[in-house]
């Protein structure tokens, strides 16, 4: 059957959850088998909805992972990183708080009855900060299942209207020269609205984006004010934040 994975098409699989990413060169290497072969089980990949096909490999496709399964990879650094963003908040701020696992973590650890509004996309952050009694705007849009977030023109309109003191935005991906990347192109939008309305972004992940390039780049280094994250990037990539003006917050 179509839906049915033989044994190597699910090693890809789990590499593609594991890494985000296969490339054919490795698969061609690993599995022993010839180039024509791996593309054929890229496109069923592709076909059944698990993989994106990219020049020379694939990356995850965004609807595979939906966001409760994300949230339980790496849970304890996430929960570090949202409760250290968190405290980078401000009494009397407006943020802006994107969908995702990690930024979910920003307002979880948000205090109830903060002195603050939130303006986010993410309808689960919206019932974390409901639950917090905080003051909270959600934009409208098209539903992203992966993320459980708004997305599309009608949400960057919105946002298009707003300034934010600070905004909190994940990412599947940092790269010296890739920047800020993830992918799928309408969160992606969103990203960069928001970014250029706020005072100061802060993009929260954890080490295992370091040195990815995904596929949409959603800002440059320079455009992000602070990284908040689990451990130091490697010298070359600590080096080009520096160099950006980007500050690597741990937590």
């Amino acid at each position: 059957m179509e839906h049915r994975l033989n044994d190597r098409q699910s090693s890809i699989v789990e590499q593609l959850r594991s890494r985000g990413e296969v490339k054919i060169s490795e698969l061609k290497r690993r599995f022993d088998v010839t180039e024509m072969t791996v593309r054929r089980d890229l496109e069923k990949l592709e076909r059944l909805g698990i993989a994106a096909r990219t020049f020379g490999g694939a990356i995850l496709d965004s609807r595979d992972i939906e966001l409760a399964q994300r949230a339980t990879v790496r849970s304890e650094e996430k929960s570090r990183i949202g409760k250290r963003a968190a405290a980078c908040v401000r009494p009397g701020d407006s943020i802006f708080i994107d969908g995702g696992s990690t930024t979910f973590q920003v307002a979880r650890h948000l205090p109830e009855k903060a002195d603050i509004t939130v303006v986010t996309n993410a309808l689960n952050v919206a019932n974390e900060l409901a639950s917090k009694k905080i003051p909270t705007i959600v934009v409208g849009g098209l539903l992203l299942e992966a993320t459980i977030s708004m997305v599309g023109p009608t949400a960057v309109e919105s946002i298009s209207k707003m300034a934010f003191d600070r905004a909190f935005l994940g990412a599947t991906g940092l790269d010296a020269r890739h920047g800020f990347s993830n992918s799928n192109l309408l969160e992606a939008d969103v990203k960069r609205m928001a970014i250029r309305n706020a005072k100061a972004a802060f993009v929260v992940l954890d080490h295992s984006k370091f040195g990815e390039q995904v596929l949409v780049s959603f800002a440059a280094l320079g455009d992000v004010g602070t990284v908040v994250t689990d451990r130091s990037p490697d010298p070359e990539l600590s080096e080009a934040c520096r160099a950006a003006g980007t500050d690597v917050l741990l937590a």
